[in-house]
């Protein structure tokens, strides 16, 4: 089981102090919150992608390379990125660019966006949305599958033995998720190519995750994957920890009424009722969280959004301490001790790289401009490297 925080890089005006961070101090400061996530002991952060104010995070793949570069075990992750307004060679060049910086401690989330305003900012239409996400996300899966793509799509310009550089690391490509808030269609995408499925679970109540999930879980199967027990999935979730609950949503009260996300709404005693957003004590947060494999089923990848609603960076650092010092560790042994034998653990790269090659090394693509070129369609890489074709005498 992974835990972890998730940031969508909102820059909000802090409501007890009246202060609003400048981009800088906000950007330097999600670099500390990351650095922060992996020496409290949990393993992913991950950070949206946005285009517009008030967020900052228009371009991941910077950020997560600096944080990568910067930790020793964190896996860097997205929330999400948008298969829709990216063309899908940047994304896989740009992400098995992080993957082999990185070392392979790196995944991405894909998502369609829902701010309309983005998509002819990048030549599109939102009314393309789900077909965008469908024929992008096929592009992409080729790209990191095949040394030598041709290609032809509604959307962008046919491709001609065209190669996507670099590989990705050991001929592995990042695992993907694909995130939704209410949609079945992106559901039934991440359950054809058996990619994970990630509910941002905030701002709805859990009925309506539980339809969404439990859709993805039966298509899956389906599609022969595993069973349903065995897919793969990831929860967001929304905590603030204090010592004691009274001094938990004294504190947060004034951040819940002026967030733009959930604000000027239902009161937050009703907002904490009717969906996943935890707010007391640590023991309060660890009850709430456990009720989510109640209703999801056994899952691999827990995710909070900590770092919102203008919360200052000192209280967002503390809030991680007592997440990864009191309540991650008691949901990693609940969580372990409750699971199906059969549940798997969540994807990693070394774990992709043991399911493709078992005992086996791993091929090494190397370019080999003897061997052909991408004008003519033949692979400009080798096929016949001694100790490849030694390991795999068969393929």
């Amino acid at each position: 089981m992974q835990f972890g925080l998730f940031s969508v890089s909102d820059i909000t005006r802090d409501p007890v102090s009246g202060e609003t961070p400048s981009e800088a101090e906000r950007i330097d400061a999600v670099v500390r919150i990351a650095q922060h996530t992996e020496e409290v002991g949990m393993d992913v952060f991950a950070i949206g992608e946005h285009h517009n104010p008030p967020f900052f995070s228009s371009s991941p793949t910077t950020l997560l390379s600096h944080i990568a570069a910067t930790t020793k075990r964190l896996i860097v992750t997205t929330a999400t990125t948008l298969i829709t307004t990216n063309d899908p060679v940047r994304i896989a060049e740009e992400y098995a660019m992080l993957q082999h910086l990185s070392k392979g401690r790196v995944d991405l989330m894909l998502g369609r966006g829902n701010t309309a305003p983005v998509y002819p900012w990048f030549g599109q239409d939102i009314r393309n949305g789900l077909p965008l996400a469908l024929e992008n996300y096929n592009l992409l899966h080729r790209l990191w599958r095949e040394d030598v793509v041709d290609f032809e799509g509604k959307f962008r310009t046919p491709l001609q033995g065209f190669t996507s550089v670099p590989r990705p690391l050991d001929d592995v490509p990042p695992f993907v998720w694909h995130g939704s808030i209410r949609t079945p269609e992106i559901a039934e995408q991440a359950a054809f190519y058996g990619n994970g499925f990630f509910a941002n679970n905030i701002f709805w109540p859990k009925e309506h995750y539980v339809r969404l999930i439990n859709f993805y879980r039966q298509r899956y199967a389906h599609y022969g994957h595993g069973t349903e027990a065995q897919a793969i999935v990831g929860l967001g979730g929304q905590a603030f920890i204090a010592k004691n609950s009274q001094d938990a949503i004294k504190q947060f009260r004034p951040y819940f009424n002026e967030a733009p996300v959930y604000g000027h709404g239902p009161k937050m005693e009703d907002f904490m009722q009717m969906t996943p957003l935890s707010v007391g004590s640590p023991q309060e947060v660890i009850d709430k969280t456990l009720t989510f494999r109640e209703y999801f089923g056994d899952y691999q990848r827990q995710l909070f959004l900590m770092d919102h609603a203008g919360l200052p960076l000192k209280t967002v650092l503390e809030q991680l301490d007592l997440l990864g010092g009191e309540v991650v560790p008691v949901l990693r042994k609940e969580l372990e001790a409750k699971r199906a034998p059969e549940v798997p653990d969540a994807p990693t790269h070394q774990s992709l790289v043991k399911a493709k090659y078992g005992d086996n090394p791993p091929r090494q693509p190397r370019p080999n401009a003897n061997r052909g070129d991408n004008v003519t369609g033949a692979s400009p890489y080798q096929d016949s490297d001694p100790a490849f074709e030694a390991s795999y005498p068969a393929l």
